[in-house]
């Protein structure tokens, strides 16, 4: 990582590092120790959690003096530490500034920019964690199995979320994993619309698209329902969606670069005269965070390597066994509606395990 420390100041990649899940914490991560430096809140956390069969070996909890940063400086201080590695893409520019200036009064301490070091190693999920999201992703299908039978003509989009992040909650999640989309008629258009007013109406296409926190993990899934009897450009529009997905699914395996798999689902929309309709990327990783690498999207832009030093793009453009992604295309026709289809994926040796469970025919309501 290009120095003696690494100061991660990323609340997941504290998590990774030491089990800690509370919202205030910085790291310092030597060869020696993990010097955990949080403030009075979580000081009789760590002391549980240490005492705990997840405890972190070699975790050192360090108080906070002052404030969080002159803690640091001060640990930066004690340990004699010459280069310290920082999480470039976590770190504001009015807090650099200030170590900088702050380390210039002390012996010589040099800030070391760095990308992705922690984010690398989450991106392959061991055993444990493939459980847990695999045991998640069943959870979140069984939600979405459960309110199906409730979803009809006359709901609001707001009344359909509810059901689904209450169904969440009974099901052992802690919290959604991020604002859940309810899109009906025209607004299924748009990729990311929020749940709203709008009343459900027979002929409708609905997307639904939601998530959760189970054991710290994120999943996600989702599906495009119709209400009532869909129309025959629904149907076409489904049928394309659907045929990319599979697609999609059927390029991911070990060694795969992630815009191959991007690709797949793209051509297919393409061959249906949906390609257009397709703009945003086919999946992404899923962890400890709803959003994290690899991104399964068209190539890096050769621009992009001239912002990052050799070797640290900020994701991953080739599959390995123990990621997990999304796989989600999606074709949307505004004035008339979208479909998007959403499965969570596990790369193993053998090519992949579509962990979400839920059919992928046109479900009506």
């Amino acid at each position: 990582m290009g120095g003696e420390a690494l100061f991660v100041s990323h609340l997941a990649n504290i998590a990774y590092l030491t089990n800690f899940t509370g919202t205030s914490a910085v790291l310092l991560f030597t060869r020696e120790a993990l010097h955990f430096i949080t403030d009075f809140r979580y000081l009789s956390a760590a002391s549980a959690l240490q005492a705990s069969p997840a405890a972190c070996p070699g975790l050192e909890v360090c108080p906070v003096g002052e404030s969080y940063e002159e803690t640091l400086v001060g640990t930066i201080a004690r340990l004699g530490l010459a280069r310290v590695g920082f999480e470039a893409a976590h770190l504001s520019v009015s807090r650099l500034r200030w170590l900088e200036a702050t380390l210039r009064g002390g012996p010589a301490v040099e800030l070391v920019h760095t990308e992705g070091v922690v984010e690398s190693v989450r991106m392959r999920k061991d055993a444990g964690e493939q459980a847990t999201l695999r045991e998640a992703a069943r959870r979140l299908s069984a939600v979405l199995q459960g309110v199906m039978a409730d979803i009809r003509a006359g709901l609001t989009e707001v009344d359909v979320a509810l059901e689904l992040e209450t169904g969440m909650r009974r099901t052992g999640f802690s919290r959604p994993a991020f604002d859940t989309i309810v899109a009906s008629g025209p607004n299924s258009a748009l990729p990311h619309a929020r749940a709203g007013d709008r009343r459900l109406a027979n002929g409708d296409l609905v997307v639904l698209d939601f998530g959760g926190v189970y054991n710290g993990y994120c999943v996600d899934l989702t599906r495009t329902v119709s209400i009532g009897s869909p129309s025959p450009e629904a149907v076409r529009v489904y049928d394309a969606v659907r045929r990319a997905q599979a697609a999609a699914v059927g390029a991911v395996g070990p060694g795969v670069a992630t815009a191959a798999v991007d690709a797949a689902a793209r051509d297919s929309l393409t061959a249906d005269g949906y390609g257009a309709a397709f703009g945003h990327g086919t999946g992404h990783g899923l962890g400890l965070e709803v959003h994290e690498a690899p991104r399964v999207a068209r190539a890096h832009p050769a621009s992009l390597a001239r912002v990052y030093p050799p070797g640290h793009l900020p994701e991953a453009t080739t599959l390995q066994t123990g990621m997990v992604v999304t796989i989600e295309p999606g074709a949307y026709v505004p004035g008339f509606g979208g479909v998007r289809i959403e499965d969570d994926v596990l790369v193993t040796a053998e090519g992949c395990e579509v962990l979400t469970t839920v059919g992928r025919d046109l479900l009506v309501c």
